[in-house]
């Protein structure tokens, strides 16, 4: 992947980051964008471009796009990787959560899709990785609205597959499945829950934040050059069940 130059949104976090150290290792210029100002000092270890933005407020994912464009002329590829987790039952689920769940899962995926897409079809093409999850296809009480997007991320990658193939775009979606990280923190704190949680993984055990990147960098590259519209999981087996 050397020479070409991207996005990767949720970069401070822990999928984010681990994704963009791997791009980075493979040769690719990557903005680290996040809400947080501490994708600066992640973007400064890996020796990537950094960039602030709360993707949620107006044009701010097309911001994103914007900069990378600015900085180095074009974009090759976006990886989406900022989302959000609201648990508890659906009855209990209120409006503002729902709201906020979709402004950051699915509207900013559908804004930052199409800036990137714009871009690329200007210039003959690219590719794009969305993070979804296993939650799209397992309904898994408890986080409703998070699969409801997610499934919403899935089809609107596959859609894009579709549409922009003729513009040399390609489209695919990464699903994990249980993966240490700050948002599945809360699950392990208690004993039992943690036991429920890796009874469900075939391969026994929580993936660690490392082990998501190979797979992306793997759809992202020419390697994956005849791949689109595909939704890989990267889960232990768990959707398999």
């Amino acid at each position: 992947m050397s020479e070409s130059a991207g996005v990767v949104t949720g970069a401070a976090g822990s999928i984010g980051f681990a994704i963009s150290r791997a791009l980075r290792e493979a040769g690719a210029t990557v903005l680290m964008t996040d809400r947080s100002v501490e994708v600066d000092a992640a973007a400064e270890e890996l020796g990537a471009e950094a960039f602030v933005s709360d993707l949620v407020d107006d044009g701010g994912a097309e911001a994103v796009v914007t900069q990378l464009v600015e900085r180095f002329g074009r974009i090759d590829f976006l990886v989406n990787v900022a989302g959000v987790q609201a648990r508890g039952p659906v009855l209990q689920l209120d409006d503002s959560r729902w709201e906020f769940l979709y402004s950051v899962n699915l509207k900013a995926v559908f804004q930052a899709c199409r800036a990137a897409a714009r871009e690329m079809e200007r210039n003959g093409g690219g590719a794009i990785l969305n993070v979804s999850s296993n939650a799209a296809t397992v309904a898994q009480p408890g986080i409703i609205a998070y699969g409801a997007m997610k499934a919403g991320v899935t089809q609107l990658t596959r859609g894009i597959a579709v549409e922009l193939a003729g513009s040399g775009i390609r489209a695919n979606v990464l699903a994990p499945g249980y993966v240490r990280t700050s948002m599945t923190a809360d699950l392990f704190t208690d004993e039992k829950r943690r036991r429920h949680v890796i009874s469900k993984i075939p391969l026994g055990r929580v993936a660690e934040p490392e082990e998501m990147a190979p797979a992306a960098v793997f759809l992202l590259s020419p390697a994956a050059s005849f791949i689109t519209g595909e939704v890989l999981h990267v889960d232990g087996g768990y959707a398999a069940q």
